[in-house]
């Protein structure tokens, strides 16, 4: 089913596939005149925290994890950048270091454009300006509901969350009835969650008591996207 009206994922969503898409011509021509492709393996770093930028990255195909680590290495996944969105380009409008690291959550095709492409072609056009603040402005209230989620949130409620908001993500040619499945391994969906990876394991176990879901290996089939809705009990 298509979860439109019933709940609001642009509240969880980034959203800066809008960035590029249908950008004049001539200044996509000019952001990409010199921009480059890569496959990266799952698990593949593609940038460290700390690192200092020299372009940007733009998802073509796959998935995209966005993490901090902590004193003992642990990973807290900030969020997942799906197909057509932007990656790295804070570091360089603050004129810093990368502020988070991030790696492939499965094989996906990257293309970066070099720093030296990005600030003229933001420099010369309006539109592409305009399209960033936007998108920065955006994300700023998904960080805050995120901020709200891990306070005030069980883990049963803001596992139900990121599951409907994975279920988005993981869509391919989607047709209301179709079963969408979750390609992500229990480790990674508990950092993104906030929990112990155990807690992960039996929540998702309740799921699959109350027919809310299916799993296969490490595949999570949402069977029931409006029982995850009330559970997640988010307005």
């Amino acid at each position: 089913m298509s979860i439109k009206g019933v709940f609001q994922i642009d509240n969880w969503d980034f959203k800066s596939e809008s960035v590029l898409a249908d950008l004049p011509e001539t200044d996509l021509a000019s952001l990409t005149a010199h921009k480059t492709e890569q496959v990266y393996k799952k698990g593949e770093i593609i940038f460290r925290e700390g690192g200092f930028p020299s372009g940007i990255f733009y998802v073509i195909t796959g998935k995209v994890k966005k993490y901090k680590l902590d004193k003992d290495s642990k990973e807290q996944i900030i969020y997942v950048a799906n197909t057509g969105e932007l990656l790295g380009y804070h570091a360089i409008l603050s004129e810093g270091r990368y502020p988070d690291c991030a790696a492939a959550l499965e094989e996906s095709r990257i293309a970066f454009i070099p720093k030296e492409d990005f600030l003229e072609t933001l420099n010369q056009s309006k539109e592409l300006s305009r399209r960033l603040l936007k998108t920065l402005s955006h994300e700023f209230a998904v960080l805050a509901n995120s901020l709200s989620l891990f306070a005030q949130k069980s883990v049963r409620e803001r596992l139900a969350l990121q599951l409907i908001v994975l279920r988005e993500k993981y869509k391919v040619n989607f047709n209301a009835g179709m079963p969408v499945e979750i390609n992500m391994s229990r480790d990674d969906l508990a950092s993104l969650v906030g929990t112990a990876r155990e807690n992960v394991v039996r929540v998702l176990s309740e799921f699959k008591e109350d027919k809310i879901l299916e799993t296969k290996g490490r595949k999570i089939i949402v069977l029931n996207v409006t029982k995850l809705i009330k559970i997640a009990d988010y307005t």
